[in-house]
């Protein structure tokens, strides 16, 4: 019987078709705007929003995320980006990995008020149906960083410790070739499912609507994010010596609190449609 001793890390990072080079990265974010984009489609119409409607919201939502990802982590990687001699170019090279989830957060946010604006759709009310869709579009993210052979801890001897060619950048200097490391794409993938079914789970107990669902989201996120962050290597700038990523986690387990209680105290009751003029196009579940 084989026993795990360790995970290999992919062969493949890309492939090519004809002139045109595929990402196995950029596939697998694909994956996840897809998948998000269903599974929210497939909860807001549940709740009143016509079918479909989603899509109006993500064509903003998406490329401000995507934007603001990018951004968030050239600014917080800034040395790998602007030093003497540097391409500056790289900046805009996001085959390469490096999106951060928190700038996403930020560009996405501004880009779905834009689409729900433009819906009549409440924002909270796509928040709260995006919620666990997000949690699976980051698990899917993950995978792309194991890809691109990145996003993995300091030393561990566990059996699923992360097998890292010594050639990589982010090696640590001074360790010995086979030096295994914790794989935190793995982590964050299952706290990310994880997560999935808690907030899938807490709906059924509790009323999580006027954006108390995206709320949990955030929590939940923010709470993962800010144990794995103390565990990864890669280099990232820091404010009072802690990584500005856990920063940003604190932040979004604070921004999480703040929704609930707020809109606890100014939304009571229960949300009878998701459109502002409060308009439902088909039967809200129960």
């Amino acid at each position: 019987m084989h026993i795990l001793s360790s995970i290999p890390s992919p062969d493949i990072q890309f492939f090519d078709l004809g002139p045109i080079r595929v990402h196995i990265y950029a596939l697998c974010i694909l994956l996840g705007i897809i998948l998000a984009t269903w599974i929210t489609d497939v909860r807001l119409t549940r709740r009143g929003a016509a079918r479909g409607s989603v899509l109006d919201i993500i064509l903003w939502a998406v490329p401000l995320g995507i934007i603001g990802a990018r951004f968030y982590h050239v600014f917080t990687h800034s040395g790998d980006y602007f030093y003497e001699s540097a391409d500056l170019l790289r900046v805009f090279y996001i085959w390469e990995g490096g999106n951060a989830i928190f700038g996403s957060l930020l560009g996405g946010a501004v880009g779905a008020w834009i689409g729900c604006k433009q819906t009549g759709i409440r924002f909270w009310s796509f928040a709260d149906a995006l919620a666990p869709a997000m949690l699976v579009a980051q698990a899917a993210g993950r995978l792309g960083n194991y890809f691109n052979h990145e996003l993995f801890g300091v030393p561990t001897t566990l059996p699923w410790g992360l097998e890292i060619e010594a050639t990589n950048a982010a090696f640590p200097a001074g360790l010995p070739e086979g030096t295994l490391f914790h794989p935190m794409f793995l982590y964050e993938i299952i706290w990310n499912l994880v997560g999935v079914i808690i907030i899938v789970a807490l709906e059924k107990k509790v009323y999580l609507r006027w954006g108390k669902a995206f709320g949990v989201y955030l929590i939940w996120y923010g709470i993962g994010r800010s144990i794995f962050e103390t565990y990864r290597l890669d280099p990232s700038d820091t404010f009072l010596t802690i990584r500005t990523n856990v920063w940003a986690a604190l932040a979004a387990i604070l921004i999480g609190l703040l929704i609930i209680l707020i809109q606890n105290r100014r939304h009571p009751g229960r949300e009878l449609s998701v459109y502002v003029d409060g308009a439902p196009t088909v039967k809200l579940e129960g």
